[in-house]
Parts: structure tokens; C-alpha cells; sequence
């Protein structure tokens, strides 16, 4: 069945019966693919379910009608999906990246990720999708015969959405690509573009939803003032919240059938009939058109300046930065002040000198609300 169903894709998908295989070696299943198998094993991973206690944009404790990573790790799957089943490229190849892609997401979003970063300078650096990569490579413990998920190439691969040649050079095979400048799947393209319209979109729900920025402010853009003229002529006596949610579903369905005419458009442009085709390929082929590209470039300007920046926003940030940093230097000083379980787990990374790593992954695993708990204890 598995099979069957791959077979009905373009001819440049990638097909799990032809992937490169996982770093241990295990037995095919029987009723699924082996996309699937990924698939299903980020889903039952201890960081997937740690997702629903991290930062998107709002502290969690903030309320519970905000995105968290939990919920924006499903909408960026949901959208992905569907535009790859357009595409006639690998469903679930494209779901299992997506679910995966934020997995080494620090508590407390971007602004844990930029001071652990910090904390880390001296001892290799801290970047999430390097983090979502070792997490299910190594960090996982479930499984008898290997660390980490297991999870095959293809899919590690597609994680990595960006990666230092320094760094790309220890990773083996999966780094390749970064140092042959070659480019990644269709399938890693498109969870790319389907994360930033989840997160550009479902931002300006969050961000009215916590009056931050209001209406009379988007209307000044015009990807969300053409939407929202025509949601207003169908429905002139709409409730604001609706107008909100209407507007934002009809410039996710704009995006989203861009994405696909112009895709379709470039890979035919560019000859593209394998997978190969498509990593030698100089370009990006899942895309925008120029025109569409350049209306989500201002609406992503409008949110980094009038969400992200907003004061409310920029204390929250100042505090996760103390939190963080905070733990760090607390740790370092005494690994005693973490669980003896996870110091005992890791004992042999601490002999060998890898306490500031283990350390950094012990903080990039918490929850937003474990990190502030912990800060709670240590500094009364």
C-alpha cells in the first residue's frame, strides 16, 4: 500500500522505498512507510510533547487562546501537507520535517534560543535546528538499540534548515549538502515557506487576540487590507474577532495557491524531473512570485516592528534573557543544582568535557514554565 501510493507522485518526490536509510539499521514495516515510521516516532518523542509548554510569541502562562509551539508545529504540518499533495510530492516526508523543524526550540522562543547562543560562544554555539537534529539523533531515550528516533536521512536532512561549513563538516553525510552548496528537497523547501505562513498569520491572530497591534494598523498593508475588503463586502456586519480570523484565512489560502502556481511554474521552468534535478538545482524552486514575495516581506517588517519590538513584548524577552543566562552560570558553577538523573545519564560527556554542552541541552529541553520554576528556586 505504502508503495502504491508513492508511485502516484511526480517523478522529482522523494519515495521512502528509495531513501537513503537511517544510521542504525532496522527492519522495513510492514503496513507503513518509512517516512511514515518518522513520522509517527516525532509524535511520540518526549520533546514533541514538551512543544505544548513552549513559547511562540507569548509566554505560555500568558493565557491559553495563544499559539504555543505545540500548536503552530501542527498548523505549519497541516499546511504543508496539503500543499504537497498539490505538488505531487511526498506527504508524509514533508509532515514528518514539519512536526520535526522546531523540536530544539529553547523555552522562551527566539529570545532563549539568542541568549543560550551567548551562554554557549565559547563551547560551539547554540542554534535550534541544530538542536532538533542531536535531539533526535541523540537525546531521545526510548529505544533499545540506538540513541535518539532513528529516523532516516532524508528527514534529517530536512530539518537542518541551516548549518555552518565548520559545523556541516562534523555532521557527516547529513551536512553534505551545506558543503557541496547543493539544495535541499521539494519537501524541505516547502515545510520552509509553509513555516513562515503559519507563523506571519497566526502572529497577527495572537497579537490583535493580546492587544498589541489592532486593525486600524494592518489596514495600512495592503495583503491584509485587500482580504479584508473582501471579507467585509461579503459580510458588512462581521464582529471584529471574525473579521480577524476570515481575513487571516483568506491571505493563508492566497499564499498557499501562490505557492503552488508558482512552484509548479519554476520546476517546469527549470526541467526538473528527478530529486537530483532538484539539489542541483541553483535555485529555490517552492516559492512565491516577485509580487506575492514582496507583500509577505511587508507584512513580516510590520510584525517584527509593531509585535516582536512592542515593549510589552521586548520585557518578556529582557526576562527569559535573566532566566536563561541565570541558569547557565548557576549550573556551571555546580552541576550539583541539576537532577542527579540527567547528571548521572550524562556522567560520561561530563568526564570528557562536555559539561557546557550537556548543561545547554538540559536548558534548551525545559518548558517555559520549568525554566521560570527552576529560576524561582535557585534565586529567591
Amino acid at each position: 500500500m505504502p508503495n502504491e501510493i508513492e508511485n502516484r507522485l511526480a517523478s522529482y518526490a522523494l519515495k521512502s522505498s528509495k531513501s537513503l536509510g537511517r544510521v542504525h539499521n532496522e527492519d522495513p514495516p510492514n503496513l507503513r512507510s518509512e517516512f511514515q515510521r518518522d513520522r509517527e516516532r516525532i509524535i511520540h518523542s518526549t520533546a514533541f510533547r514538551r512543544l505544548e509548554y513552549k513559547t511562540q510569541v507569548f509566554v505560555n502562562h500568558e493565557g491559553d487562546m495563544y499559539r504555543t509551539r505545540l500548536t503552530h508545529t501542527i498548523e505549519v504540518a497541516q499546511i504543508s501537507r496539503a500543499v504537497a499533495r498539490a505538488l505531487k510530492i511526498n506527504e508524509d516526508l514533508t509532515e514528518a520535517i514539519s512536526l520535526a523543524h522546531d523540536l530544539g526550540h529553547t523555552p522562551f522562543g527566539h529570545a532563549g534560543q539568542d541568549i543560550l547562543n551567548k551562554c554557549m560562544k565559547e563551547f560551539g554555539g547554540f542554534e535550534h535546528n541544530i538542536q532538533s537534529l542531536r535531539i533526535i539523533d541523540k537525546l531521545e531515550n526510548q529505544y533499545a538499540n540506538f540513541p535518539g528516533i532513528n529516523l532516516c536521512f532524508e528527514t534529517r536532512e530536512g530539518i537542518l534548515k541551516r548549518c555552518s561549513l565548520s559545523l556541516a563538516k562534523k555532521l557527516g553525510s547529513v551536512g553534505n549538502r551545506f558543503i557541496e552548496k547543493k539544495n535541499p528537497s521539494l519537501e524541505a523547501q516547502l515545510t520552509n515557506i509553509c513555516d513562515e505562513i503559519a507563523y506571519n498569520n497566526h502572529d497577527i491572530q495572537d497579537g490583535i487576540k493580546a492587544k498589541k497591534i489592532f486593525i486600524e494598523q494592518l489596514e495600512d498593508l495592503p495583503i491584509f487590507y485587500d482580504q479584508m475588503s473582501e471579507v467585509l463586502a461579503k459580510y458588512p456586519r462581521l464582529s471584529k474577532s471574525k473579521i480577524v480570523s476570515e481575513t487571516v484565512r483568506k491571505i493563508i489560502n492566497m499564499l498557499v495557491n501562490d505557492v503552488i502556481k508558482n512552484s509548479n511554474e519554476e520546476i517546469k521552468k527549470e526541467n526538473i524531473s528527478t530529486s537530483e534535478d532538484v539539489r542541483n538545482c541553483k535555485k529555490t524552486l517552492i516559492c512565491f512570485s516577485d509580487e506575492i514575495k514582496r507583500l509577505n516581506i511587508e507584512l513580516k517588517k510590520f510584525l517584527y516592528k509593531n509585535l516582536y519590538m512592542h515593549p510589552d513584548v521586548v520585557v518578556m524577552t529582557n526576562r527569559a534573557n535573566v532566566i536563561i543566562k541565570d541558569l547557565f552560570l548557576a549550573y556551571n558553577n555546580d552541576l550539583n543544582l541539576i537532577s542527579e538523573e540527567y547528571c548521572a545519564h550524562n556522567i560520561d560527556k561530563i568526564n570528557l568535557g562536555h559539561k557546557e554542552r550537556v548543561i545547554c541541552d538540559y536548558i534548551a529541553g525545559m518548558t517555559d514554565r520549568f525554566a521560570q520554576q527552576e529560576h524561582q528556586r535557585l534565586f529567591k
